[in-house]
């Protein structure tokens, strides 16, 4: 007879913490920024800047200031993928992806919610194109894209982390893990995909279940890598900041035939 039972571990929702760990195993390695400094003009006439130092970074901007741990990474020799947990305001991260050639960038804003809301995502996010101070900008800005629905892709963060995504739509993706804690687990979360520059996307999404929300830049040119971060809640209701990243695998893709999705 055919065994129907379903793993009792399924109805176990991992947490945040839980997952997360492990998961930038295969992320490219880190660079250091020290030294250097970076204004950023937002598209809403915003200036955020940003001063370099001692593994640390000295912030200015959304109407206040710090100093805090920053993550850099350059996942090309002209892009950086840099993040900003925020010491004074722990609830929250700020993100940057810059160009050193088009000097052009974007500006991603995580915030964990004061409390949760049935239907909404508690981590929230919000997106700005922006200019560096490095010189004169070049090409398109960077904004939405609806280059990735319909792509199905496995990501490979680690020797126990593969999760697959279908990007379903302009505003969700579904997901599912493969291999890991999360395993037998998936859902449809809200996500927001930004063009970057040729095969580079930023893809962000906030999930329901639990306080999280990630920012990722995915080269789906020659390199087949995405590098990440994660703000959230963990186990113990705490805000926490982690890493990802790893390989990208293509499955496929769809295309519509006419009426397409929103």
């Amino acid at each position: 007879m055919t065994d129907t039972s379903i793993d009792p571990a399924l109805d176990e929702w991992r947490t945040y913490d839980e997952f997360a760990a492990g998961i930038d195993t295969y992320r490219l390695p880190n660079t250091s920024l020290d030294g250097t400094s970076l204004s950023l003009t937002l598209d809403d006439g915003s200036v955020l800047s940003l001063v370099f130092a001692s593994s640390t970074v000295s912030w200015s901007g959304f109407d206040t200031s710090g100093t805090a741990p920053y993550d850099a990474v350059a996942v090309r020799d002209d892009v950086l993928f840099v993040n900003i947990p925020l010491a004074s305001r722990e609830r929250e991260a700020i993100t940057v992806v810059y160009s050193t050639t088009t000097h052009r960038a974007s500006v991603i804003q995580s915030r964990i919610g004061a409390e949760a809301i049935d239907g909404t995502p508690q981590v929230g996010q919000e997106f700005w194109a922006a200019t560096t101070d490095a010189g004169v900008a070049t090409g398109e800005a960077p904004g939405p894209s609806r280059d990735l629905i319909g792509k199905r892709n496995v990501y490979r963060y680690s020797p126990d982390h593969l999760y697959e995504h279908v990007y379903i739509s302009s505003q969700r993706y579904a997901w599912q893990c493969l291999e890991g804690v999360q395993r037998g687990h998936g859902d449809m979360d809200l996500s927001t995909v930004w063009k970057f520059a040729d095969g580079l996307y930023l893809f962000c999404f906030r999930e329901f279940r639990i306080a999280v929300a990630s920012v990722w830049l995915h080269d789906l040119g020659y390199q087949l890598m995405t590098t990440g971060i994660f703000l959230g809640l963990n186990g113990d209701g705490d805000a926490e900041h982690s890493r990802g990243g790893g390989h990208i695998y293509p499955l496929g893709s769809v295309a519509y035939p006419d009426v397409q999705p929103l």
